[in-house]
């Protein structure tokens, strides 16, 4: 019963989070003329694209919902099924939030506007508010709904699939992945007749959304690394860990100088917002575990980034230093 309530818990915080993203585009960021990247941001440029090409509006959701499926298809053929319910769940609920929001806000900035409340000429249901103030609460709104669904274990798709195919063939840093892909979607606005401006806001949008997420998950860290010590169930959350959160782990040999009994270690390294994930694992194997969490500032190997020859040249100026 406990893990039911655990799930609608979980699950209803995610649309929570899905909810806050998506009103932050179509009500912020759409009405501004702005843009930005991941899965949303590449479908606002296709749903532009076919308007220009074939005078038909596709719904900004729909479009999202072909992007993710198609990328979710093509990850799944090259790098295996290994998508969980949460990611599938997301997905879904935000093309149908996308969607449902594109469809009622109209009706409520109309009602708004009969009873006096904003101008009949407002660009959005907050009236007649600057662009750039609009965009900047776009990212803020976007930032808080993606950090919740961060914490509850969840995934939107679109940059985070892309990454996962493109590690498969050669590692990249995931920060790397996420600059490059939103920079072009946000400059290939201009290729769908939208101004200078749009670009602009595309990258004040980008840069709030990325600066809001971190702030929230504790900073510009994006990995943790776990220390866990629990000297009768080591083996069983090590194996918990590997199967549910599909993390590696590392047993270092130990001794509690109290006891002077040598003890397992379990090491696991994972990004912030699975950190929660493990946490969970941990605690329903064994209460009593004692846990260590702290920020690491470089990860590199598989799964994480690459050591590149910047970096090294970087290590080797601080060392001169």
């Amino acid at each position: 019963m406990k893990s039911v309530f655990s799930a609608i818990k979980e699950y209803s915080l995610m649309t929570i989070g899905i909810l806050f993203y998506t009103f932050a585009w179509i009500a912020c960021v759409i009405p501004a003329n702005g843009t930005g990247g991941g899965a949303t941001g590449l479908s606002l440029v296709l749903c532009a694209l076919i308007r220009n090409l074939t005078g038909f509006d596709i719904p900004v959701g729909t479009m999202a919902f072909a992007v993710n499926g198609i990328l979710l298809l093509a990850a799944g053929f090259v790098i295996g099924w290994k998508f969980g319910l949460k990611t599938i769940f997301c997905v879904v609920m935000l093309s149908i939030s996308l969607n449902f929001f594109q469809a009622e806000l109209p009706a409520i900035k109309e009602w708004l506007t009969v009873r006096g409340l904003i101008a009949p000429d407002a660009i959005s249901i907050f009236g007649n508010l600057e662009p750039i103030l609009l965009v900047i609460m776009g990212g803020l709104l976007s930032g808080v709904g993606i950090y919740i669904c961060f914490m509850q274990g969840g995934s939107t798709g679109g940059v985070d699939i892309l990454a996962l195919i493109i590690n498969k063939y050669h590692p990249i840093n995931y920060g790397r992945v996420v600059i490059v892909h939103d920079a072009t979607v946000i400059l290939a606005s201009l290729l769908v007749g939208n101004g200078p401006e749009t670009v602009i806001y595309g990258f004040l949008l980008t840069i709030v959304f990325s600066v809001t997420t971190d702030a929230l998950l504790s900073g510009n860290q994006q990995s943790n690394q776990l220390l866990i010590i629990s000297p009768r169930f080591h083996e069983r959350i090590a194996e918990e860990i590997t199967q549910q959160a599909h993390r590696g782990v590392t047993l270092l040999n130990g001794m509690g100088w109290y006891t002077k009994e040598p003890s397992q270690v379990v090491m696991v390294i994972c990004r912030k917002r699975e950190t929660q994930d493990v946490l969970k694992i941990v605690k329903n194997v064994d209460p009593g575990a004692f846990v260590s969490v702290t920020s690491a500032t470089g990860v590199y190997g598989q799964g994480f980034g690459m050591i590149d020859g910047g970096m090294l040249n970087g290590m080797q100026k601080q060392d001169k230093k």
